[in-house]
């Protein structure tokens, strides 16, 4: 499966999630290494944001602030030979910090291809932006700013 999508600005939250140590033991077997202490974020829309929801349904999460036609098309997508990670949550110091699913992917802008992982957190606001981790900065390596068109090649 492959995701095309538009590099936007998040919240500039995710480092606080990011770089906790309980969730970069977990990156670290996903992606091979630690992760960049936030994510990537792609909107994605039209037929991309079908399989992405197809992608949220697999992981269990809800979908119901998508489009209606949006999510009814999801269902006709197959995404069964696509595999999952659990991403385990955790408590510290009696706050809790959820858990999420990722999938292995590859990350493409122009000549450039970095592994990745979409990273579908269990509590989240967004619908149709694609949360992307991977060890280096990939503003920076990509040499991508706001607008930059990307391609995700999910692993099979």
């Amino acid at each position: 499966m492959q995701l095309h999508g538009t590099v936007s600005s998040g919240l500039g939250r995710a480092h606080v999630f990011m770089s906790q140590p309980h969730y970069q033991d977990q990156f670290r077997t996903i992606l091979g290494t630690t992760a960049w202490p936030g994510t990537l974020n792609v909107k994605v829309e039209g037929s991309n944001l079908v399989d992405y929801i197809a992608l949220r349904k697999k992981a269990g999460i809800d979908t119901l602030d998508a489009e209606e036609t949006a999510r009814k098309d999801a269902l006709n997508v197959d995404v069964s030979s696509i595999e999952s990670i659990r991403v385990r949550g955790f408590l510290r110091d009696g706050v809790s910090f959820g858990g999420a699913t990722a999938y292995e992917a590859t990350i493409t802008h122009q000549e450039h291809n970095i592994p990745c992982a979409i990273l579908i957190p269990d509590l989240t606001r967004h619908v149709d932006v694609v949360e992307v981790i991977s060890g280096p900065f990939l503003r920076e390596r990509l040499e991508i700013e706001d607008g930059a068109e990307v391609s995700l090649t999910l692993s099979n």
